[in-house]
């Protein structure tokens, strides 16, 4: 069993940032698992957030956070980090991160889920 805790998040506001991560562990979490966040706000669905390759080689992101965050991973750490710059109100949300085998936007191909951590942003 793989294991994912995120840990990060806070209450800031608007134009500030934050930086989550994502811890995995587990005896199994020896694959080249995908690595991806996804946050829900109250009364909305799970939305994709960004994904980043075992390699972290290739990296794909949701339009609504391009070029405000960034995602990296240390491999040697099994950790993934969530750089979020100019935050705004609308990022608002509980952000999970999930381990899948396949590099993918959709939430259902991911295996393995954190427990989420709650980001935010006030005007």
């Amino acid at each position: 069993q793989v294991q994912l805790v995120e840990s990060g998040g806070g209450l800031v506001q608007a134009g500030d940032s934050l930086r989550l991560s994502c811890a995995a562990s587990g005896r199994t979490f020896s694959g080249r698992y995908a690595m991806a966040w996804f946050r829900q706000a109250p009364g909305k669905e799970r939305e994709f957030v960004v994904v980043i390759s075992w390699s972290g080689g290739i990296t794909s992101y949701a339009d609504s956070v391009k070029g405000r965050f960034t995602i990296s991973r240390d491999n040697a750490k099994n950790t993934v980090f969530l750089q979020m710059n100019s935050l705004k109100p609308e990022d608002t949300a509980v952000y999970y991160c999930a381990a899948g085998q396949r590099y993918t936007t959709t939430p259902g191909a991911y295996i393995y889920w954190g427990q989420g951590t709650q980001v935010t942003v006030s005007s």
